[in-house]
Order: C-alpha cells, then sequence, then structure tokens
C-alpha cells in the first residue's frame, strides 16, 4: 500500500522509499524516512494536496510524490 492510497483520520508507518533521484532526497530532507509513523489530516478538495502529521508537525504533499512511499496501515485514531 502506498501513502496517496490512505484517507484522512488513518495512521500508518513507512516501510520504504520507492525513489531514489532528488525527490527522494527531497522527501528525506523533510523527515520522511523507513521506521517514521505518521497520520493524514487532509486532503484538499480536489484532492491535492494532501497534509501528514510527522513527530508534530505538518507537511503538505502532492499524491505524485506520496504514491512513492510505501506504508503499513496502522488504523484510524
Amino acid at each position: 500500500m502506498t501513502l496517496d492510497e490512505l484517507k484522512p483520520g488513518n495512521e500508518c508507518s513507512i516501510k520504504k522509499l520507492s525513489v531514489r533521484d532528488k525527490l527522494g532526497q527531497r522527501l528525506m530532507d523533510m523527515g520522511i524516512y523507513p521506521g517514521l509513523k505518521l497520520k493524514v489530516i487532509r486532503n484538499a478538495p480536489l484532492e491535492d494536496p494532501m497534509q501528514v502529521e510527522v513527530d508534530g508537525y505538518f507537511i503538505s504533499l502532492r499524491h505524485d510524490e506520496a504514491r512513492f512511499i510505501e506504508v503499513e496501515h496502522n488504523g484510524d485514531r
């Protein structure tokens, strides 16, 4: 499952980043890495971007970026 498939309220753990180029480096610079737990907060009205909470701060990601983040769904809060 990838991050872009989750709905608001879902929590997950990152299993793997499936990209290694500039986007992969950008995600890691933003604090997105394997083992991290995060929560999907909301999707914009047209579904893009999505907002996630990571360690108490919020990050906005486009769905075409989130599809490279493989996650394990942990359920809803």
